[in-house]
């Protein structure tokens, strides 16, 4: 399924986000030879080894296309899968929400968003909850950006113009 990656190709790590393939490099460990990439995290500079032949199995994957992005971006707009705050204690909703950010699936990622931006329509969000809004937003806006060639902050405040209805105003958080 995986194709390989070649260096200076944009990929995205589970729960990392967007990365670039500086190099594919041959190291030695417990004594056999095993092929890297070696990508670099964008948002945070951290640097993955990863292994050429368990690639697809940790989730490495391409940036999506841009037809890809213009669906996620509807389906934030589609707001009929809400069924609203159910009174779910934070706790599982948190590891739900951890599980799919960790998933690496875009739509993952959206959902996590979308569900944590319309929560906090109706009550504060837990600090923990807010870490996830947060990182859901980091990881949907920069793949969503260089899918479709723009800078992160215009995805970003497209999101937020989509929800501008339910996103509480910073001083009242």
């Amino acid at each position: 399924m995986s194709k390989g990656f070649k260096i200076n190709e944009l990929v995205v790590y589970p729960a990392q986000g967007v990365g670039m393939v500086e190099r594919i490099e041959n190291q030695e460990i417990g004594g056999a030879t095993a092929e890297f990439y070696i990508v670099r995290i964008l948002s945070n500079n951290v640097t993955l080894m990863v292994p050429v032949s368990n690639a697809t199995n940790v989730g490495l994957r391409a940036v999506c296309s841009k037809k890809k992005a213009t669906a996620i971006i509807d389906s934030l707009k589609d707001r009929s899968d809400f069924t609203g705050y159910s009174g779910q204690n934070w706790n599982r909703r948190y590891r739900e929400y951890s599980e799919k950010l960790k998933s690496g699936e875009l739509c993952d990622v959206a959902y996590v968003l979308k569900e944590l931006l319309l929560i906090g329509k109706d009550k504060e969000l837990s600090f923990g909850e807010h870490r996830l809004l947060e990182q859901a937003m980091g990881l949907l806006s920069l793949e969503l950006a260089h899918a479709m060639e723009v800078e992160q902050d215009v995805i970003r405040t497209d999101i937020e113009a989509l929800f501008a209805d339910v996103i509480r105003p910073k001083e009242n958080q």
